[in-house]
């Protein structure tokens, strides 16, 4: 069995109501749900939270929210892998036979069912224990700069003057999905680690949204894809 795993707990302070809060015509949290639905990858789809209106929210746009999240699985400091592996144990209770558990952000409103699908399929290697989604860096990290007191100086001064084309190319997680074996969010493996497959997505479709402004550029980038959208099919 393979089951969606959507965390949204109801605390966020940075911007109230982040998860259920409209977005491009839609609650935050329902872009990450109809994804999941649409990709066909999941037997059921849950959402982790521990506000109870999020929970009946969740279930307005056909996800399930069978548990709370217990309070001390939702503060401000709480990782997301103790996060998964409660929701795990939770549904192992009326569902035993659960082997891969895809942890989907509540925030990823670029989120696509063929990410998902590509996630999985990478999930077909038995070695791997997880498969992340990632982006590349917009620049390469190794000329980063640092400023104290005022003064410049680079991280990695060796590479002044090496070509860009040179270096290796960085990446980050894109704060979409996880797909993960069941034994490994229970053991409460590193995702970071070397059993981990990436999911390499486009920067044009990844937004971490943590401020207002963060917010503001992803409705920015959303309405200009759903434009972009509309032209091509005119």
């Amino acid at each position: 069995m393979k089951v969606a795993v959507i965390p949204a707990r109801g605390g966020s302070k940075r911007i109230p109501g982040k998860n259920t809060k409209d977005f491009c015509g839609k609650p935050m949290i329902g872009w990450s749900i109809e994804a999941s639905l649409n990709s066909g990858c999941f037997d059921r789809v849950v959402v982790s939270t521990d506000d109870p209106q999020t929970a009946r929210m969740a279930e307005q746009l056909g996800a399930e929210a069978p548990f709370l999240r217990p309070p001390a699985l939702a503060d401000d400091f709480t990782p997301l892998v103790p996060v998964i592996a409660h929701a795990t144990s939770e549904l192992q209770k009326t569902s035993p036979a659960i082997d891969l558990v895809c942890c989907i952000y509540a925030t990823a409103p670029f989120l696509q069912a063929d990410d998902l699908r590509c996630g999985l399929e990478a999930m077909q290697d038995e070695t791997v224990e997880y498969a992340l989604s990632v982006t590349s860096y917009p620049y390469p990290i190794q000329r980063a700069l640092r400023i104290d007191q005022g003064e410049v100086s680079m991280f990695n001064p060796e590479h002044y003057n090496t070509r860009t084309q040179d270096l290796t190319p960085a990446y980050h997680d894109a704060a979409q999905f996880v797909w993960g074996r069941r034994e490994a969010w229970l053991a409460g493996k590193a995702v970071f680690a070397s059993r981990t497959r990436p999911v390499i997505l486009p920067p044009g479709r990844v937004q971490d949204i943590d401020t207002v402004e963060d917010w503001q550029h992803a409705e920015w980038l959303f309405r200009a894809r759903q434009l972009s959208r509309v032209q091509r099919v005119a």
